[in-house]
Formats: structure tokens, C-alpha cells, sequence
């Protein structure tokens, strides 16, 4: 396993042991497509088989930051270094957090069907806050194992929360509006990456919390990682909340697929257009490489920290395109996906425990290392696990299916609990 970095600030543009992805907390849809036993609400199967299957795929990449052992020897997606199978591992779970984010979106636009306009404001608002602090506490303690708060994420939830305190305010304007304001950041936020304020300049974590990313320290002993900034997200969420007409009652399905069909492909080749141009919207430009399959590499492989218009395009294309073809598909193949989709933060929670806890468990066990000699501090270790201890991708495969099939069970029973009980703080986690 592995330590982030022997110095006292981190590396930005690798930064191991974490890899911070994300998903859609909202878990607010409710339509009339579905309807689950017991006495849940109706809701569209879906957005929530979708979040499941990317919440699946999420916890790949966070079991390889935990487990696998060159996590900390180089980035996954660094050409020079990586090989394919570790790389295509690392990018599939690219699509995970622009689609929580952009679900996010869609599903508090779908819950206004339920509630007024301030109802869903003073729901984003509260929801928003909730989630914030449980980035700093909860979600960061599962990380680090570690209350000495001498390493900091601004990760995934904490965008998730920001952005949905912002849609509060918005959800006064009309759908129209809030979506073209989503297009405009999505579209338009690279072109603050002329804007770079170095460490320690006025102004540089305000504007790496908003816009450009990366590490400071707020205080003496303190690393933090600055890896979600807002505005490129924001604009994500506040797409996806601009769609969520497409799934208003009596909507047309057929509509809705076309719609979807056709955005994705758009979406698709306008990315092709762009990337292979190297005209726009990422600052890494792809090039030849040494194969046919390390040049593919090359070009599918965006930038993520800070979110790039290129990485967006690259990933929610593909999902439309899935979403559209999900129209009316029935199947039982997909319902532990369902399930997991349904219970998304009580489920994302969770698993960085069970992986963090089981990695640290394995540590032990196998240099024989006791309790008393586990040092939490950042960054002699990283949640216990020091440098150099890990094992091969194929373990971490192994790994990963084994906390998500252990996850399961408790996913489904929380689920159950949920269908018959509703009291207010159920719609919180």
C-alpha cells in the first residue's frame, strides 16, 4: 500500500490512494414508470440503474487506490508508464462522477412534480449543507482512518452538496434558463484555465475551490486536495437539471429516446471533432504513440482534474446514448443495480469503509504488523497503510467484487427499510 508522498503537500496531478469518484446523492425521482414492491414510491428504473451500475464501477478504482501495489509508483493514466489493462481500469471509472453529477441534476429537476418551488429550494439547501459536512467528517474519516484532520479532500460530495445549495437559488428561473447556464459553464469554463494563480498567491484557494484545483495548506500541518472545484461541476448538475423535462409525467417515451439517442450522438462526435483537432476543450493534447492502441489511449485519455469540457463530453455522450436505450427495457438481470442505485450515499458511505477497513485488515495480517504499531498520520502513511505494500490488478479484481457482493445484502435491506418508512431524514441518506 501506499503513502501519497513523502512531502508535506501533495502532488496534484497524481495524487494516489484516492481515486475521487464520485455519485448522485440526490435520490429524488419520482415518476410513475416503476413501481417496487412494498410501499416505495414510484420512481424510473433507469436513472436508478444507471447510478447503480456506475456506483459499482466507482468502487473498482477506489479498491485499486487501497489495494493495488504501484498506486503510488506512478499514475494509472501516465502513458510513459502504465499498461493497458491498468489504464482502461482506471478510465472506465471516469464515467462515474459526471454521471452522479449530471443524475443529480436530472433527479432535482424530477422531484419538483412533488414539491413547489420553495419546497424543492429549502430541500437543495438543507440536502446541499448535509452533504458538505459529511464529506469533512464522515466520508473523510472512512478514508484516512484519521481525526487529526492533517489531510483534506474537496472530493466529490462536497461538489455534489455546493452545486445543489447554488441550484437552490436557481430553481426560481425558468428550466430554460438554469440549462443554458449549465451549457455555458460546461462549455465555456475552460477557458478560465488561462486564469492560473500559483500557491500561495491572493486569491488562489478561493479560485482553486471555484475553478482551477489543486493543493494547499489551510493550516500548519495541513495538506489539502483540492480536486472537485466547483464551476465545471456546477455546470454539469445544472445540465442535468435542464434535461430532467425529459422525464416529466406523461412525457413522451418515444421522445424522450430520440432526444436522448440524439444528444448522445452529437455529444459524440462533436468530442471526436474536438479531441482530434486538439482544438478545444482539455489542456493535455493527444498524440501518436508508439501503437495503434497507446495513440487511443492517448486520445480518450482527458483530464479530469480540473473536469475538462472534453472529459465531460467524452463520458455523458456515451451515457444518453445508454439511457435512451434503457427505454422500456425490462429485465431482472439488472436489479441489484436497482437496488444499489436507490441507496446511493447510504451505499457510498459504506464502501470506503468496508475497502479501507478490509485493505488495512490485510496489511496486518500479512507483515504481521499490530495495532499499536499502525500510524494514522498523513503522510507517513495514508490511513494506516504505509509505502510500498499492495498487490497485482487481478487481486484487486478479486477485491472489488467481494466488497460489492458484501455490500449487496446491506444495500437491499436498507432499501427495504426505506419502503416502509418514510420519515423525513430517510430522504437524506
Amino acid at each position: 500500500m501506499a503513502t501519497f508522498l513523502e512531502e508535506e503537500v501533495l502532488t496534484f496531478v497524481h495524487h494516489p490512494r484516492i481515486s475521487l469518484i464520485p455519485n448522485d446523492m440526490t435520490a429524488t425521482a419520482t415518476t410513475t414508470l416503476t413501481q417496487d414492491t412494498l410501499t416505495e414510491k414510484p420512481r424510473i428504473a433507469t436513472i436508478d440503474i444507471i447510478r447503480g451500475i456506475v456506483m459499482i464501477i466507482m468502487a473498482l478504482d477506489h479498491t485499486r487506490d487501497f489495494y493495488h501495489a504501484d498506486v503510488a509508483a506512478f499514475d494509472p493514466t501516465d502513458l510513459t508508464k502504465t499498461n493497458p489493462a491498468l489504464f482502461f481500469t482506471r478510465w472506465i471509472t471516469h464515467f462515474c462522477a459526471p454521471t452522479f453529477v449530471f443524475l443529480s441534476g436530472m433527479s432535482a429537476y424530477i422531484s419538483r412534480q412533488r414539491k413547489s418551488t420553495k419546497e424543492l429550494s429549502l430541500f437543495l439547501l438543507t440536502r446541499g449543507v448535509w452533504l458538505v459536512v459529511l464529506e469533512f467528517t464522515v466520508v473523510r474519516l472512512g478514508i484516512t482512518f484519521n481525526l487529526f484532520y492533517d489531510f483534506v479532500i474537496f472530493q466529490v460530495i462536497w461538489v455534489i452538496g455546493a452545486s445543489m445549495i447554488v441550484l437552490a437559488a436557481l430553481v426560481y428561473l425558468p428550466q430554460r434558463v438554469i440549462l443554458a447556464i449549465g451549457l455555458v459553464l460546461v462549455f465555456g469554463h475552460n477557458l478560465f484555465d488561462l486564469i492560473q494563480i500559483q500557491p500561495g498567491d491572493n486569491g488562489y484557494v478561493p479560485w482553486a475551490i471555484l475553478q482551477q484545483a489543486g493543493t494547499a495548506s489551510l493550516w500548519s500541518g495541513n495538506s489539502t486536495l483540492i480536486a472537485y472545484p466547483l464551476i465545471p461541476w456546477l455546470g454539469i448538475m445544472l445540465t442535468g437539471y435542464g434535461a430532467g423535462f425529459l422525464y416529466s409525467k406523461n412525457f413522451d417515451p418515444l421522445r424522450r429516446k430520440r432526444i436522448l439517442l440524439n444528444a448522445g450522438i452529437t455529444v459524440i462526435l462533436l468530442f471526436v471533432f474536438l479531441r482530434f483537432t486538439n482544438l478545444y476543450g482539455d489542456p493535455r493534447d493527444w498524440s501518436v504513440q508508439k501503437n495503434a492502441l497507446f495513440t487511443l489511449m492517448s486520445f480518450v485519455n482527458t483530464t479530469k482534474y480540473p473536469v475538462s469540457l472534453l472529459y465531460t463530453l467524452m463520458t455523458l455522450g456515451p451515457v444518453m446514448i445508454i439511457m435512451a436505450l434503457m427505454e422500456g427495457w425490462k429485465t431482472n438481470l439488472l436489479e441489484p443495480a436497482r437496488i444499489i442505485g436507490r441507496v446511493p450515499l447510504f451505499y457510498y458511505i459504506l464502501h470506503f469503509y468496508l475497502i479501507h477497513l478490509t485493505a488495512l485488515c490485510v496489511f496486518m495480517i500479512t507483515t504481521a504488523t499490530s495495532w499499536s504499531d499502525v500510524n494514522f498520520h498523513f503522510p507517513k502513511t495514508f490511513g494506516g497503510i504505509p509505502a510500498g505494500v499492495g498487490y497485482t490488478l487481478g487481486w484487486v479484481y478479486v477485491a472489488w467484487l467481494s466488497i460489492v457482493i458484501a455490500l449487496y445484502p446491506l444495500c437491499k435491506w436498507y432499501h427495504h427499510y426505506k419502503s416502509k418508512h418514510h420519515q423525513w431524514w430517510l430522504g437524506y441518506l
